[in-house]
């Protein structure tokens, strides 16, 4: 395989190095200021309920409007609001996203936000009538989680860790719970934890019918608090949230069910035990039942609880057992028979999907074979057909399928080897794709429920041009030696690349469980800058290790209670590897990597010192002990019943072995892995007496970005490489 790549590399060589004459160095400014190589997407694509339009947010200058297009012409057909008529905020508000009522009569539209945490965001909200052109405030501050009643004549929000909901046509705000409290209790809206690990923060559901409002309690008061200083002032802000690492107290959660009729509240049944996850709740069509997903802390237990909304009695209607652990996802659709449902599962070794009848407890295949479903793109249930997307081809690749809800006739619709990315549109009949290989730029395509191309919605040639303009490297896969099984990777070359030189090396990866960087997709991590390093005459390389997605579970979960053995042990055989080709210079090899993948260049320098000459470490985790409790225990359990798995390999205490060149940076305000990792490193190091570099960044959260900072950021990496790889 080694010899294949060499003569792949050399027939390559010869071209770019006349080819490249002339063109144009990548520079630092291109991708941080202004930006030179912008991927355009589709913005403010919306499809109708009538599957055969879509709406879009349009700007000319300063001047707003929403309007109506085909979607097999992409014609035109007219203006459903004009924001600068409508003055919102006096004029001085713009829309930033906007959603329409069941019925498409009415639209919220979301000004002014403000992001506290990841996926929570405030925003101060108006509340279109499109028929009568006009738009009024929904509440005089800024609200969570605006969203429309079924019917589109209420319109629920969480303010002050409290829920409420405003009758459109009364104009009468009822507020549904009365006792929520910074850092105690919350209601309609998530802890910081779940919002993290669980991937949602708006924590409330309408009934199909609008006559319920279902929506988890958190009490918080007992989890323990995490302060950080923000330099904003003469002396510092002290801020202070609640945040449970490994091994910690957890919020109490209840889920409650409030009848807008009645005005009485039912609390769902979640038996006596509190020391529980609850990381969904959906409702049936059926109006009165609610389903509430209830996870033991170890995340291996899983139980659907099928939930009267009158009553809060539930029935057990599914349950799943991993030996490791179950990952949750949205992959679930509740079929209109009232007694089954579609729902993807690993439960035989690969992410499949089957449709599941609790009445009899008949679990019947939709998908089967050794490759991964990636995701339910949506369910049919006229047609009882499923849509969903799967790395049925390569483990690197994406396809979008069609097959009948009792497995029968399966179809790819999307034929062309890549990455497909798709969004369904109203009815099933058209889908927006966006696709794009490790080569390829997106394009976004619109395709009927056949597969076939309708027409091209973005083409991204403005960027292939200017990528013409620029000498850069080569980029494509390979395979490497791991340290137990081979590995999927992608190599990027010098632009001018000699196979009788000899050239460093710098790895790059996150290494996640669950995770994937190797895909056939455009463009790959970091791309931009990983291709100016080439320039300088690097050679880029990134390996997605054990643990990593897309290969099964039993490859996905080797890493279970011990996380950052086998990763690192893969990393370290991917160096030496790469260190017996006769192009590389093997004194000068580095590694690299963001968050779980600042980690894992922690722990290789320090284990892989004998192949390692730098690493960086970007916003790492040092100790799993200082994480937060939903994803650390997921996969390691507790530090009370695994210690030796959370200080085994821990950067942390292995500082001793550190001989090569080490910077890390964090932002100080960083409220998902905690500056206090970088301090604890710190500490660390100064009392093994090793030399190290380090920066850090006031006030900067887990993206250290904002103004001129991820320009400074890069420069520091950029040089810190120059200087000593």
């Amino acid at each position: 395989m080694r010899n294949t790549l060499c003569l792949l590399l050399a027939a390559t060589i010869a071209a770019p190095s006349i080819a490249q004459q002339g063109k144009k160095q990548i520079t630092l400014e291109d991708l941080y200021k202004k930006p030179v190589f912008n991927v355009k997407g589709v913005p403010g694509f919306n499809a109708m309920k009538d599957g055969k339009h879509y709406t879009q947010l349009d700007k000319d200058g300063t001047v707003q409007s929403i309007n109506v297009y085909a979607l097999e012409t992409g014609n035109k057909e007219k203006t459903i609001l004009d924001a600068n008529d409508q003055k919102l905020g006096d004029g001085k508000s713009s829309i930033e996203s906007y959603e329409f009522s069941k019925d498409e009569r009415k639209m919220l539209l979301l000004t002014e936000s403000q992001n506290i945490y990841r996926r929570s965001v405030l925003n101060r909200v108006y509340v279109a009538d499109i028929a009568g052109h006009s738009t009024r405030l929904l509440d005089t501050g800024k609200v969570l989680h605006a969203t429309f009643s079924p019917d589109g004549q209420k319109v629920a929000f969480v303010k002050g860790n409290n829920l409420f909901y405003k009758d459109l046509t009364s104009n009468e705000v009822v507020q549904i719970s009365t006792d929520g409290e910074k850092n105690k209790i919350i209601n309609g809206n998530c802890d910081w934890v779940y919002e993290e690990e669980f991937g949602f923060s708006r924590a409330f559901e309408w009934s199909s019918d609008g006559k319920y409002l279902a929506y988890y309690r958190f009490d918080e008061s007992l989890v323990p608090e995490y302060t950080m200083a923000k330099y904003t002032g003469l002396y510092p802000e002290q801020y202070t949230y609640k945040y449970p690492k490994a091994g910690e107290r957890n919020s109490i959660v209840q889920i409650k069910i409030y009848n807008l009729q009645s005005k009485q509240t039912t609390y769902a049944d979640l038996g006596k035990e509190t020391d529980i996850y609850v990381p969904r709740i959906k409702w049936l069509d059926d109006r009165q039942k609610l389903c509430v997903y209830r996870m033991n802390r170890l995340q291996n237990n899983l139980e659907l609880l099928l939930t009267n909304a009158n009553t809060g009695k539930v029935q057990i209607i599914y349950k799943e057992h991993n030996k490791c652990y179950i990952e949750i996802n949205d992959q679930i659709t509740f079929l209109p028979d009232g007694h089954s449902m579609v729902l993807r599962s690993d439960r035989d070794g690969y992410n499949h999907l089957y449709k599941y009848n609790w009445d009899n407890s008949m679990m019947t295949d939709i998908t089967s074979g050794a490759y991964d479903v990636d995701a339910l793109v949506g369910v049919d249930k006229v047609n009882k057909l499923v849509y969903y997307t799967a790395a049925e081809n390569s483990p690197m690749q994406r396809n979008l399928y069609v097959v009948g809800w009792d497995g029968y006739g399966r179809k790819n619709l999307t034929p062309e080897k890549g990455m497909h990315n798709i969004t369904p549109c109203e009815g099933f009949n058209y889908f927006l794709d966006k696709f794009s290989k490790l080569n390829k730029v997106p394009v976004y395509y619109l395709r009927d429920a056949k597969g076939h191309i309708i027409r091209t919605l973005e083409d991204n040639k403005a960027l292939e041009k200017t990528m013409s303009e620029y000498a850069l490297g080569d980029i494509r896969f390979m395979k490497v030696d791991g340290a137990h099984t081979k590995l999927n990777a992608w190599i990027i070359t010098p632009p001018d690349f000699d196979k009788n030189k000899k050239y460093p090396v710098l790895m790059y990866q996150y290494s996640g469980p669950g995770s994937q960087e190797v895909a056939d997709r455009f463009p790959v991590g970091n791309f931009w800058w990983h291709q100016m390093l080439a320039q300088k005459g690097y050679i880029v390389v990134c390996a997605d290790g054990t643990g990593t997605g897309f290969r099964g579970e039993a490859f996905c979960k080797k890493t279970y209670l011990q996380l950052g053995k086998y990763e690192s042990e893969d990393q370290i055989a991917v160096a030496k590897y790469l260190a017996d080709l006769p192009y590389v210079d093997k004194k000068r090899i580095g590694i690299w990597g963001w968050s779980y993948g600042g980690f894992m260049s922690s722990t290789c320098i320090m284990k892989g010192n004998d192949v390692f000459k730098a690493a960086i470490a970007v916003a790492p985790v040092t100790n799993w002990r200082f994480y937060d409790n939903i994803y650390t225990e997921r996969y390691m359990r507790t530090p009370q019943v695994n210690a030796a798995g959370y200080d085994d390999n821990s950067p942390e205490k292995m500082v001793d072995k550190l001989k090569g060149k080490f910077l890390y940076i964090h932002g100080t305000a960083d409220d998902n892995v905690h500056f206090q990792n970088s301090a604890m490193m710190t500490t660390a190091l100064i009392n093994a007496n090793k030399d190290y570099d380090s920066e850090y960044y006031p006030d900067k959260a887990h993206g250290i970005s904002g103004g001129n900072t991820r320009l400074h950021l890069y420069r520091r990496m950029t040089n810190f490489i120059l200087d000593n790889l």
